[in-house]
């Protein structure tokens, strides 16, 4: 066994007590203090208005004059969030995005159309000339 060691238990004046918040200073973990709330305002960023998407679907495709409206709703939507309305700004953006989406869709349909068909139509004309014509 060994010598420092004894089979008692400790003296009470070593055995530290539990209840001794209020000797510790105020900000110490262990101590009841009141409730301290930190705010932090984040800035949320602001809505895109798409206002270059709509200036060329605007001017390199108004189809059914889309990109006119999805200009008009992209400068309220930058006016809305100059003004420092977020959710105005938000809701015309959106339609300004919705917009932009189909207009773009649209030209995208037609341009493919008026390149894809023409040539479909020159290659089949070409089959065709290639058929009838080199047996003469």
């Amino acid at each position: 066994m060994d010598p420092g060691y004894s089979s008692e238990p400790y003296p009470v004046e070593t055995v530290p007590l539990q209840d001794r918040r209020h000797e510790a200073s105020p900000g110490q973990p262990g101590v009841l203090t009141g409730v301290q709330h930190t705010v932090v305002d984040v800035p949320t960023e602001p809505p895109t208005d798409y206002l270059v998407w709509s200036l060329c679907n605007f001017v390199y495709g108004n189809i059914c004059c889309l990109g006119l409206v999805a200009l008009i709703y992209s400068v309220k939507a930058r006016d809305r969030k100059v003004v420092g309305d977020q959710d105005g700004a938000r809701r015309h953006a959106s339609t300004a995005r919705a917009l932009n989406i189909t207009a773009t869709v649209l030209i995208s349909l037609l341009v493919f159309l008026c390149i894809v068909v023409p040539l479909a139509l020159i290659a089949e004309t070409a089959r065709y000339h290639y058929r009838h014509y080199s047996y003469n």
